[in-house]
């Protein structure tokens, strides 16, 4: 049996992290795939996006949160934010059973799509940051099984809320080509 998004999402915290830690100290301000973010940016993201996951798994809605993770949430301390936000994410991850749903910005859907959103953007911007900061690049194989299986079947929906690139042209067999180019990125 394949292993489910909230199998694989404590690892791929992991994984990031890990990535995260090896940030060369002058890569911070260096680009990543996604145009518009430096490294500490991409990394800024992140640690907002799991600083918000136990108030989403816990029920709470993006009124009750509010704006408190809106910004700069890394400070001086990049890497330091990340641990931070990935042990609250991790325990509110192995905490749950997704069976309910929760509002989100896009509108109500059920929590098993938050896990596959949540896996996505650990594989892909995985690889955006190494790409950004010169580390290893490579993906694990079942983080990006799981996450092409979601992008090939909601790349017209991603593609109509403006959240990724352009699916990038690929005739590569393989999977994490597939994947990151089907969601705009040139590997």
């Amino acid at each position: 049996m394949a292993p489910t998004p909230l199998d694989l999402i404590p690892a791929a915290i992991d994984r990031f992290g890990a990535r995260v830690r090896a940030v060369p100290a002058d890569r911070w301000d260096a680009p990543t795939p996604c145009t518009e973010w430096t490294v500490r940016d991409l990394v800024n993201h992140m640690v907002s996006e799991h600083l918000w996951a136990p108030h989403i798994l816990a029920g709470e809605t993006l009124e009750q949160v509010g704006a408190r993770y809106d910004g700069d949430v890394v400070g001086d301390d990049p890497a330091g934010a990340w641990a931070r936000a990935a042990e609250l994410s991790r325990a509110a991850w192995l905490g749950t059973d997704l069976a309910g749903s929760a509002r989100f910005s896009f509108g109500e859907a059920p929590l098993t799509v938050y896990a596959d959103q949540m896996l996505v953007d650990l594989t892909v911007h995985g690889w955006d940051l190494a790409r950004g900061a010169g580390l290893d690049e490579s993906l694990d194989p079942d983080g990006v099984a799981h996450s092409l299986a979601y992008a090939r079947a909601n790349v017209d929906r991603f593609s109509g809320l403006g959240i990724v690139a352009p699916p990038v042209p690929t005739t590569s067999t393989d999977p994490a080509v597939q994947l990151l180019s089907l969601l705009g990125r040139t590997v």
